[in-house]
């Protein structure tokens, strides 16, 4: 009787193996790949010459003067860390989280941002991964990149405008540029 049931159960736990861990991931993959091949291969965005520049789902780090600045990213490790997304778990009267916030707001203000500083240049995201940043996020960053880089105010607004999305008429959208995207045209253009 007990090797019956055991021979069942050995049986049950290779056909469930096959069954979850072979045909499911394989069958939703092929899926994923012929519905959606762009995000099922991770969204890469290519430069011109064909290399990889990185994900348009997953922020990274721009520091240069004449490039738009991505939301600080707390993954631990280094910045924009997807194997290890979270945001810091410090809270609102964290002193901490207080004192990073004082000195983003005092690097932004130093690299010449004259209007109040917008809340997502200064506060990592929920995931740490944030790839987009607020338009008005964008918009007071068009005078420093404009001087940076030598070019008209208008045309670096003009770049911001066409790489918006989002519209501000429709419930729970907020008008956002991805940064990636946003500095890749920035190159293009020298």
């Amino acid at each position: 009787m007990i090797k019956k049931e055991i021979k069942t159960g050995i049986k049950v736990f290779i056909v469930m193996t096959i069954l979850t861990g072979v045909i499911y991931p394989a069958v939703v993959t092929a899926l994923a790949q012929f519905i959606f091949p762009k995000q099922a291969s991770g969204s890469i965005i290519f430069k011109p010459d064909g290399t990889p520049a990185g994900s348009e789902l997953i922020g990274q780090p721009f520091t240069g003067q004449g490039y738009f600045w991505s939301r600080p990213s707390p993954t631990p490790g280094f910045p924009y860390n997807p194997m290890a997304s979270g945001g810091s778990n410090l809270g609102p009267t964290n002193q901490a989280l207080l004192d990073r916030i004082s000195i983003r707001v005092h690097t932004l203000i130093a690299a010449g941002i004259t209007s109040p500083v917008p809340s997502d240049l200064v506060m990592g995201s929920g995931s740490g991964l944030d790839p987009d940043i607020g338009l008005q996020s964008a918009l007071v960053q068009v005078m420093r990149i404009a001087q940076a880089r030598h070019l008209p105010e208008a045309m670096v607004y003009g770049l911001v405008k066409k790489y918006t999305v989002g519209d501000s008429y429709i419930p729970l959208t907020v008008p956002r540029v991805n940064v990636l995207k946003l500095n890749l045209a920035l190159d293009k253009l020298q």
